[in-house]
């Protein structure tokens, strides 16, 4: 796929992560749609206009299927179509199992792997119109591997998963793709907020002795969007952590 003047989705794209991914898509001149459940200021939207194209920015709660249909609705709207969607807004609600409380396991299956249905249900007539276009969404290595303290996360990731495998399938007739990134330790606030020794202590189990970078995971979402040929995977970026 040619990004230039594609119209991109960017869920959970006020920092971190998806606001990297925004910016590489940007770059390559597509026209950036922004969500947060807030509204986005203008200097983070001066971030994506600098390169030249279009943002907009729809306040949403992704976990809400209504709000879903009324964020593509106002898309549809506004902007006209959509391109490629990405599907990164999430949580984490950490804590050893027998401690969790059933909101903290429900709250993040709700967010990350809920919310990830709730858009792609809601693009889909969008996108089945056009006949073509693709989904990204934002796994996780801990869905593959398990962790401790992380098993309502593990178990949202996983489901996205399983999610993309089966929308890959569903959608691979009418000329739409869907895969998957599982992003291993990158640096981001919650990394950063570890102590130095925890952070030596992942270093060492990764291969190649380092953290990743956003820059990193946002490329890799450029190249899925890309390549018209790759659909149903899911694609770790771990720096050799999960490799068998």
């Amino acid at each position: 796929m040619d990004l230039k003047d594609k119209a991109v989705l960017v869920t959970g794209s006020s920092r971190g992560i998806g606001l990297a991914i925004a910016q590489e898509f940007a770059r390559q001149g597509s026209h950036i749609i922004l969500n947060a459940r807030h509204a986005i200021d203008d200097e983070i939207k001066a971030q994506i206009t600098q390169y030249g194209v279009q943002c907009w920015d729809f306040s949403a709660d992704v976990t809400s299927m209504d709000s879903a249909k009324n964020l593509i609705a106002q898309i549809m709207e506004q902007v006209g179509h959509i391109d490629v969607v990405v599907n990164n807004a999430g949580i984490t609600r950490d804590g050893l199992l027998n401690r969790m409380s059933e909101e903290d396991f429900n709250s993040v299956l709700q967010t990350n792997l809920v919310g990830t249905f709730n858009v792609i249900r809601q693009a889909l007539r969008p996108m089945y119109k056009q006949r073509s276009g693709c989904f990204i969404n934002l796994s996780s290595v801990v869905g593959l591997t398990g962790n401790i303290g992380q098993a309502n996360y593990a178990a949202s990731k996983a489901g996205i998963i399983g999610l993309t495998k089966s929308v890959a399938q569903e959608v691979a007739l009418r000329g739409l793709r869907c895969n998957a990134i599982a992003p291993g330790m990158i640096d981001t606030q919650m990394t950063q907020a570890l102590s130095a020794k925890r952070q030596e202590e992942i270093v060492a189990q990764v291969p190649l002795k380092r953290f990743g970078q956003i820059q990193e995971i946002a490329q890799t979402a450029v190249f899925l969007a890309q390549n018209d040929y790759i659909t149903g995977q899911t694609i770790t970026v771990d720096g050799g952590l999960t490799m068998q």
